[in-house]
């Protein structure tokens, strides 16, 4: 039987096994690519209130639409340009702010528009597509897979998904591996039978595993089921582990964001993982740190304004969030379209002014020199990538 590591990933052979049992079919994403460049893209899942974390106290429209959720002046938060004030939650950030290592972009969205669902938002986000109704691109792959196709000499080690839920984003033919630090590597005999077919023949494989192995060892004598347990800082440890390595891109997820009640407080919790994962990942790459840009991304926006629960609903226009030593300096980008009523989306959630797959185009373009006619036709189908949008240096 001619049994390949790309036939087991995909055809979900086990033999009995568990898909735990091998870290690679679980879901923690890297990517290998060549150069010194890292990229690490974490999407935030449940709609991320942008006017929240990057607060447009500046606008004096914003006090009509919030009354009570608004938090700049209050104790921890952070002003950062006269206009803009980070949350409280993500002051742990305010020293990459000022050192240049931190970056915002205000008013984004995807294509998708008006229904406003999670599921098919998030999907549009990690496909890439350019269709309003949420439909994907025909492989129905992801647009970092993809991205992987233009990288010459990419292989298995160049990218990875970290975590336990499926990545769309890196999943599609070019080869990516999957790892979550909860993994638990106990074989059963049938495993351990899988294990030496595919490592006779495959010796890349073999050494992944072995790797996987030796690293969960690690955790199991710092303190067992405890040092398994998935969190921010465990997502994006094992990502710095990675990166430091052969690995390039690294992609996970954060959720929490769908705070439609009592958004003061539910809010606080998910933005502080943020702040968590961020410095986690600048602490443990070290000096790779000054080649690396952080860029998280979200479905969609939230209303403008608050609702009758104190929090916010599904909206449009959204926030990404940049972090890393290969940014070009702190700025919050973007075209600012305000928030009086007459220039809000459909009355009620803040517009979107440019496109959130531009600005991952150039991202990828400024990290790993991918062309721009490639990148708009082939990773991100229908974008125009227009002016360079200046976030890395």
């Amino acid at each position: 039987m001619d049994l390949t590591r790309r036939a087991l990933l995909r055809g979900g052979l086990t033999l009995g096994c568990s898909a735990a049992a091998f870290p690679l079919m679980t879901r923690v994403t890297f990517a290998a690519a060549p150069g010194d460049n890292r990229l690490v893209v974490i999407v935030l899942r449940g709609a991320l209130d942008g006017l929240a974390a990057v607060e447009p106290y500046g606008d004096r429209d914003l006090a009509a639409m919030r009354p009570t959720l608004t938090t700049a002046g209050k104790k921890g938060s952070v002003d950062l340009d006269g206009r803009f004030a980070m949350h409280p939650a993500l002051s742990p950030l305010a020293p990459l702010w000022g050192a240049g290592e931190l970056s915002f972009v205000h008013a984004v969205s995807t294509p998708y528009r008006d229904k406003r669902s999670h599921f098919d938002g998030q999907d549009l986000l990690e496909n890439g597509g350019g269709r309003a109704d949420g439909g994907m691109t025909s492989g129905r792959d992801g647009w970092l897979n993809r991205a992987l196709g233009l990288l010459p000499g990419a292989k298995a080690q160049t990218a990875i998904a970290v975590g336990r839920e499926n990545m769309l984003l890196l999943d599609g033919d070019n080869p990516a591996l999957s790892w979550s630090p909860d993994s638990d590597l106990a074989l059963t005999p049938q495993a351990l039978d899988l294990y030496r077919m595919i490592s006779a023949q495959d010796p890349l494989f073999d050494a992944a595993a072995r790797e996987a192995a030796a690293l969960d060892a690690e955790r199991d004598m710092a303190g067992g089921e405890a040092a398994r347990r998935v969190d921010a800082a465990s997502l994006a440890a094992l990502s710095a582990d990675m990166l430091r390595g052969e690995a390039r891109i690294a992609a996970f997820s954060l959720g929490g964001y769908d705070t439609h009640r009592d958004q003061d407080r539910t809010i606080r919790k998910p933005l502080g993982q943020l702040a968590e994962a961020i410095t986690t990942l600048k602490a443990g790459l070290g000096p790779i740190w000054e080649r690396t840009a952080v860029m998280c991304v979200t479905e969609f926006g939230r209303t403008a304004r608050e609702n009758g629960s104190r929090g916010t609903d599904h909206g449009t226009g959204g926030l990404m969030v940049y972090a890393g030593g290969a940014l070009s300096g702190a700025k919050v980008h973007g075209d600012w379209p305000g928030l009086k009523p007459s220039d809000l989306y459909q009355d009620r959630d803040l517009a979107p002014t440019d496109d959130l797959r531009r600005h991952a185009a150039w991202t990828l373009r400024g990290l790993f020199g991918m062309e721009i006619p490639a990148l708009e036709r082939e990773v991100f189908p229908g974008v125009s990538m227009g002016s360079e949008s200046r976030i890395l240096a």
